[in-house]
């Protein structure tokens, strides 16, 4: 089985690189595959253009960058985003690649008499999230809460992808983050179900 690890961190040297890469090593002492997608070493472009707007009008086929990366998701047998926190959210860079990756015609379709078709149901997504506040806070805020109604259903439902695991990593001290590297690698180790890999 293949995963597709999407990160969305300018540092190389980033605890969130370091989480993608422990998912990474669980992935392959499971014996399965994972490419990584890091959008910022990639020079991913985020900006939703007038290119983007045909598309999404099913006026134009995608741009060559938007259809390059439908073809990772499209060879991959799950989807994980690995991420730090911004602003209660995920960084404007990964909702970019989602505003314009996940498009019309491809990840949903909006049928002319306003039925939507999900399209990526088959698609199963993981999300790791690094945050630099500890639970208490995003717990007594209702943040954590917020961001799965805005991701796991607000995206993710929509084009009816489901969302097998939501991780909020939080604190950034050296005993949180060792905690962290081994959660990612667990997950990496149990991403594909024995049955699925079975069944493939």
């Amino acid at each position: 089985m293949h995963a597709l690890a999407v990160v969305s961190h300018p540092d190389p040297g980033s605890f969130t690189h370091a989480i993608a890469a422990a998912l990474v090593e669980g992935l392959a002492e499971s014996g399965h595959g994972a490419e990584v997608a890091d959008l910022a070493a990639e020079g991913f472009d985020p900006r939703f253009s007038a290119a983007d707007l045909a598309v999404h009008r099913r006026q134009a086929p995608p741009p060559a960058d938007v259809a390059a990366e439908q073809a990772r998701i499209d060879r991959a047998d799950a989807l994980v985003l690995v991420y730090p926190v911004y602003w209660w959210s995920m960084p404007g860079l990964l909702k970019g690649w989602i505003d314009r990756v996940f498009a019309n015609g491809w990840a949903y379709d909006e049928q002319p008499e306003g039925r939507l078709v999900k399209r990526l149901r088959h698609l199963p997504v993981h999300l790791l999230a690094l945050g630099g506040a500890d639970l208490r806070t995003y717990a007594r805020h209702g943040y954590f809460g917020a961001m799965r109604t805005q991701i796991d259903h607000g995206i993710f439902d929509y084009c009816g992808a489901p969302v097998a695991t939501t991780e909020l990593l939080p604190g950034t001290d050296a005993q949180a983050l060792a905690a962290h590297l081994a959660t990612a690698r667990k997950l990496g180790r149990a991403l594909f179900p024995i049955e699925r890999q079975a069944a493939a």
